[in-house]
C-alpha cells in the first residue's frame, strides 16, 4: 500500500499542446512513454485541428478561438498540470498559462515560440519571421481569408517543407504520416498584434523549462536561443542531434527530459 500511495504521490499530469497544422496525433509515441512511466497524459486538438473538425479555419480569427479546446480543458480540471508546446503550440500555451497560472506546475517549451510580458505576442513570431531567409518555406502555401480590416493569413506546410525542414532526421513512416494529417491553420498575425502583453503576474509566474532542438531547420537553432534570453527561463535542455520533431526523432530522449521535470517540479 505504501508503494501504491508513494506512486500516485509521484503521478503528475501532462497536457500536451501540439504546433501550427498538427494535432493531438503528433504526440502519439510521447504519450504511451509518458503514461507507462506513471503520469497521467492529455493530448489536447486544437480548434480545426488534427481530429477536431467543429470548425474550419475560416470560422477562426483570434487565438482564443483556436486555443479554446485547451482553455476548456484547463478551465475543468482540479489539479496543477506540466503543460507542453511545441513549435507554435507555445503562444496557446502561454494563453492558458496567462489565464490559469495557479493550475500550471511547470511549462515546457519544445522549440517553441515563447512570448515575453513586454511585447504583444505578435513579437515573438514577427522577429521569428525575419530569422528566416527568403525561399525557406519552400512549397508551403499561404491563403487570406477573413474581411479586408481583418484579414488573417493561413499556412498550409508542402510536402517538401514537412520532409526537409520539420521532418529531416525522422523515419519515413512518420514523415508520411506528417504529409497526410498536417492541415491548414493560420497564425492570427492581426489578432496577436492587437492583443496585450501576457502578464507578469500570470504567465510571467510561472516557472518555464526551454528544450532546444540543436538540428530544427524550421526553428533555428540561434532563434530559439534568442527566445530564452528574451524573456528568461528557469533551465534549458538541449537536444544536440533533434530535428523539429523530437516527438517524433527521439522520442526516448524527450522522455528523459519530461521525466527529469516531472521530478525535479513539485
Amino acid at each position: 500500500m505504501e508503494h501504491v500511495s508513494s506512486a500516485k504521490k509521484q503521478q503528475k499530469h501532462f497536457v500536451l499542446v501540439h504546433g501550427c497544422g498538427h494535432g493531438a496525433w503528433s504526440w502519439f509515441k510521447m504519450k504511451p512513454l509518458l503514461e507507462a512511466a506513471g503520469h497521467r497524459v492529455t493530448a489536447v486538438d486544437l480548434m480545426a485541428s488534427g481530429m477536431n473538425t467543429k470548425r474550419t479555419f475560416h470560422e477562426l480569427h483570434t487565438l482564443h478561438d483556436y486555443s479554446l479546446p485547451l482553455l476548456e480543458l484547463m478551465d475543468e480540471i482540479p489539479e496543477k498540470v506540466i503543460l507542453v508546446g511545441h513549435s507554435y503550440g507555445g503562444i496557446n500555451m502561454a494563453l492558458a498559462m496567462d489565464k490559469y497560472p495557479h493550475k500550471v506546475l511547470v511549462a515546457v517549451f519544445v522549440s517553441a515560440l515563447m512570448p515575453d510580458t513586454i511585447h504583444p505576442p505578435s513579437y515573438v513570431l514577427d522577429e521569428y519571421l525575419k530569422w528566416i531567409p527568403e525561399g525557406h518555406m519552400l512549397d508551403t502555401q499561404f491563403q487570406s481569408y477573413g474581411n479586408p480590416e481583418d484579414e488573417e493569413t493561413a499556412v498550409m506546410f508542402g510536402p517538401q517543407y514537412v520532409s526537409s525542414k520539420l521532418y529531416h532526421k525522422c523515419s519515413a513512416e512518420d514523415i508520411e504520416l506528417a504529409k497526410m494529417m498536417v492541415r491548414p491553420m493560420s497564425l492570427f498575425t492581426q489578432d496577436l498584434s492587437k492583443m496585450k502583453a501576457f502578464k507578469r503576474e500570470g504567465y510571467g509566474s510561472i516557472k518555464r523549462v526551454y528544450i532546444t532542438c540543436n538540428e530544427d531547420k524550421g526553428v533555428p537553432l540561434e532563434f530559439q536561443r534568442w527566445l530564452t534570453q528574451n524573456i528568461g527561463v528557469t533551465q534549458v535542455k538541449e537536444m544536440e542531434k533533434s530535428d523539429h520533431n523530437p516527438m517524433f526523432s527521439q522520442p526516448q530522449e524527450l522522455l528523459r527530459y519530461l521525466l527529469d521535470i516531472a521530478n525535479d517540479y513539485n
